[in-house]
């Protein structure tokens, strides 16, 4: 049987075609969401590689702007759902209304705000597990299942959901096996007293600027198709596939650290996610092939979320993010048997 043809490797003005256009999407977001510009790189990454985004961050910092601006900016379709605990799952996918038409009844499907390319599913740990359910089988199968018949949802599609650090009293948290559907956790900080300044005095009542469209969905399509082209070394992949096998207590080769305090490491889908979004900061970099430093930067948003501490970790003061950082110093860039072909 004949080898799949690979994809055809990135051509410098292919990477110049796609940092002009990725340059008029960050600038746009820049404008928009001042002094947010590592969360804007974050953003673009995971868009770039088609994936959900879980924001946890105080209210007030610009998450919803943020989606407002995404859609304005690429001109997609965005829809708000504010997630309650009585909320239900046909709120969201939407459900089958009984109508009359010429003296006739029948049910007729009324979409719910799950159709759109970009959702924000605001404080999604208020909403029961049934309703989060819903949402989350959503974004893993990119179509939804009512009555027995199943509809598409319109594509590119994208959620972005936020949590709220505080006031968690009669929440739900996110089980572990739905939250690891979300390709990067990013958590939201506030800006500094420069930016608060520029806010107060550019911007009445805190309103953003009107935001003109900036690339078609024939652009978009591109940057995907781009980002996909992006060359994966195989001494890179290899080391993406030893950061997620570290993660785990039960491997004879993880970090002491690692066997002590985790109780559970990542899934395939944290290695699948990493080799994607390294791909999308690759691209954004303007290099047409993924380092060392491109994975170490995604690591953090994709490991994060999907590490179980023990309970005894937090009596030791770790936290996920100090265990992703341990990992990034421990696991050698490059194994022994496998030759470096890559520079970082």
């Amino acid at each position: 049987m004949d080898a799949p043809a690979k994809d055809p490797l990135l051509t410098p003005s292919e990477v110049a075609e796609a940092q002009q256009l990725l340059m008029r999407l960050t600038d746009g977001l820049g404008s928009a969401i001042l002094g947010q510009w590592r969360l804007i790189e974050q953003v673009v990454i995971c868009l770039l590689a088609r994936g959900h985004i879980l924001l946890e961050g105080l209210p007030g910092l610009g998450k919803t702007e943020l989606v407002k601006s995404l859609s304005a900016l690429l001109g997609l379709s965005s829809k708000r759902v504010q997630f309650t605990p009585d909320l239900l799952p046909g709120d969201i996918v939407g459900a089958p209304i009984l109508e009359e038409h010429n003296g006739s009844r029948k049910l007729v499907f009324h979409p719910g705000p799950i159709f759109a390319n970009l959702v924000l599913a605001d404080e999604i740990n208020r909403a029961t597990p049934k309703t989060q359910s819903a949402l989350l089988e959503a974004m893993q199968e990119n179509r939804v299942t009512v009555l027995g018949e199943t509809r598409l949802l319109p594509q590119p599609f994208f959620v972005l959901a936020t949590q709220n650090p505080i006031e968690l009293e009669g929440t739900y948290p996110l089980p572990e096996a739905q939250i690891d559907r979300f390709t990067f956790k990013i958590n939201v900080h506030g800006v500094g007293s420069e930016t608060l300044q520029q806010i107060i005095s550019t911007r009445k009542r805190g309103q953003v600027p009107p935001l003109a469209e900036v690339m078609s969905g024939t652009d978009l399509s591109r940057l995907f198709d781009l980002t996909d082209r992006v060359h994966l070394p195989e001494a890179v992949a290899n080391y993406i596939a030893r950061l997620v096998t570290a993660t785990h207590p039960q491997r004879e080769d993880s970090p002491d650290e690692i066997k002590k305090f985790v109780k559970y490491g990542a899934s395939p889908r944290a290695a699948i996610a990493l080799a994607g979004t390294s791909r999308a900061a690759a691209l954004l970099a303007g290099k047409p092939n993924v380092g060392f430093k491109e994975v170490q930067k995604v690591a953090p948003c994709v490991l994060g979320h999907r590490l179980i501490l023990d309970y005894s970790a937090r009596l030791e003061g770790w936290t996920t993010a100090k265990m992703v950082d341990l990992l990034i110093v421990r696991v050698a860039e490059v194994a022994h048997q496998i030759p470096a072909d890559v520079k970082a």
